[in-house]
């Protein structure tokens, strides 16, 4: 599962894209101060080939004891999101936000200026796209389609990292969703978004910073 030439991979430093905006909206919101607690998790680790690297076929349990059948080695954002997820609930929050550019899947459905997001809470879904419009930042909900899961069960654990390639982008939101219980929870895969070639009029040439503008206006509401 090692990228070959043609598919990207000197723009995988790009990929660090949600836990940068992460960052970025923690030093805005920490300089605003608002009457609010905030908690920021990035789930940083070193994604590097060695010795010691997982394999095709490894089966990994997250934090909340779920199993996991690795059958795409690429696809590794997932696995420590999950359990940054499973850490985010134990604090007792009244609400989740995840980001990541976290499937190419996702830039093919809605291009490089539009992020996908993903809940089954409506009200955190309409908080979320109010923050985005004054932010001037796009979303587009996503389905939630349960029954894509099936293609991510596996025979030896609990799911699959990944499903078929026909709706990657919402199978990995399904797969997240796994290790969030009650907590109200958005998904945010900003995988087009978070660099553009060309200066547009809002974003200088290179990294957006998206969607640092949204989480801000969003925890200011």
């Amino acid at each position: 599962n090692i990228k070959v030439a043609g598919s990207g991979i000197e723009m995988m430093k790009t990929d660090m894209g949600g836990a940068a905006a992460t960052l970025g909206a923690a030093k805005a919101i920490g300089q605003i101060k608002p009457d609010v607690e905030v908690h920021f998790i990035s789930a940083a680790t070193e994604n590097m080939i060695s010795g010691h690297a997982m394999r095709p076929g490894d089966i990994l349990t997250a934090s909340n004891g779920k199993t996991i059948e690795v059958n795409n080695t690429d696809a590794e954002g997932r696995l420590t999101l999950a359990d940054a997820l499973v850490f985010a609930e134990k604090l007792g929050v009244e609400a989740i936000v995840d980001l990541a550019t976290l499937t190419g899947a996702c830039v093919v459905a809605l291009g490089d200026d539009i992020a996908g997001l993903w809940t089954a809470n409506d009200e955190l879904a309409n908080q979320i796209a109010q923050a985005s419009e004054t932010a001037g930042e796009k979303f587009w909900r996503m389905p939630m389609e349960e029954k894509y899961f099936d293609g991510l069960k596996s025979v030896v654990a609990d799911m699959k990292n990944t499903g078929p390639r026909a709706g990657g982008a919402i199978t990995a939101a399904l797969f997240l969703k796994q290790f969030v219980k009650e907590t109200p929870w958005a998904h945010l895969d900003i995988a087009g978004t978070v660099w553009t070639d060309k200066e547009n009029g809002y974003h200088n040439a290179g990294g957006t910073g998206f969607p640092v503008r949204t989480l801000v206006n969003w925890v200011l509401a």
